[in-house]
């Protein structure tokens, strides 16, 4: 009887959760959203979403954001719904939000699942790490804000600030080999493959990716680090713990490359270099001035 009562007493908390997605409209209800019918209280997840928001002049409209936008300061006076690859279906609706804006790749799939069988319209925003990304991460936001004008300037303006970044290493013949590293916990080196923003901002600068023959992100062996013999280490600032200088050459493998021999290594703030915004062609031009100096033109 008692593991009876015990059992019951678990499932409150579970239950609630699932009632109050079972009394909400089907999930068809809203997909294919395209535009909130409502975007008086839209909760904001992905720093680059939140920064795109308030680009179009339109952050009156937020009401809530995630861990991840921190920029501009002003939006971290939102209240914050968590981070976003770990969010919680009730922390997002506590919010009352008319419309959930988030980028892809939140989380996780349960949490966005709950979301998204809602009554609350869901708009989920492709990021793809390139130049025609970021813009039709632009335009898809300011239709979904039902600013489409202000969305098309804006992409406007954001394509010719690309475009220039990009044609400033155009004429550099020595591409420098970028190895970035996102994390060196247990003296592992974890490290940025293809189809990642660390491998989109490394392309753009006008760099390429010392790391080939994976996706994402994984850990490297000794002979793999040897073997991508990268130029400079890149690393983001602001994700978790620092990677220390120190430590990071320390490793005998990273120790014996190019990189380790010159003591390269570049950090930038992680929402700078990696978000894929509207400050993005800034990032390229700052990691291009960082990796070839004065080789890059104006």
């Amino acid at each position: 009887m008692r593991f009876v009562l015990r059992f019951r007493a678990a499932l409150v908390p579970m239950l609630g959760v699932l009632l109050a997605v079972a009394m909400q409209p089907p999930a068809s209800a809203e997909e294919g959203t395209t535009v909130f019918s409502d975007t008086s209280r839209i909760a904001s997840i992905g720093g680059s979403i939140t920064e795109i928001v308030y680009a179009l002049g339109e952050e009156g409209r937020l009401v809530a954001r995630d861990s991840t936008s921190n920029y501009p300061e002003a939006a971290a006076k939102l209240p914050d719904v968590g981070y976003m690859r770990a969010l919680s279906p009730e922390g997002v609706l506590s919010v009352n939000p008319t419309g959930i804006l988030a980028l892809h790749g939140s989380g996780p799939k349960e949490a966005v699942d709950v979301l998204k069988k809602s009554s609350v319209p869901f708009i989920e925003v492709p990021d793809h790490y390139d130049h025609e990304g970021i813009l039709e991460k632009i335009r898809i936001v300011g239709k979904a804000l039902g600013v489409e004008a202000k969305a098309q300037k804006l992409a406007t303006e954001t394509d010719v600030k690309l475009a220039a970044a990009e044609k400033q290493t155009a004429a550099i013949k020595e591409r420098k080999r970028v190895l970035f590293v996102l994390s060196t916990q247990g003296g592992k080196i974890l490290a940025a493959g293809g189809d990642t923003a660390a491998d989109g901002i490394i392309k753009l600068a006008g760099a390429v990716n010392a790391v080939e023959g994976f996706s994402g992100y994984k850990g490297m062996t000794d002979e793999a680090i040897v073997s991508a013999r990268p130029d400079v280490i890149l690393t983001m600032k602001g994700g978790g713990p620092p990677i220390s200088e120190d430590e990071l050459f320390a490793n005998p493998a990273v120790a014996s490359t190019p990189a380790g021999t010159n003591r390269k290594m570049i950090s930038m703030w992680g929402g700078y270099l990696l978000g894929f915004g509207p400050r993005t062609a800034e990032a390229i031009h700052d990691l291009a001035v960082s990796l070839y100096g004065n080789q890059v033109t104006d």
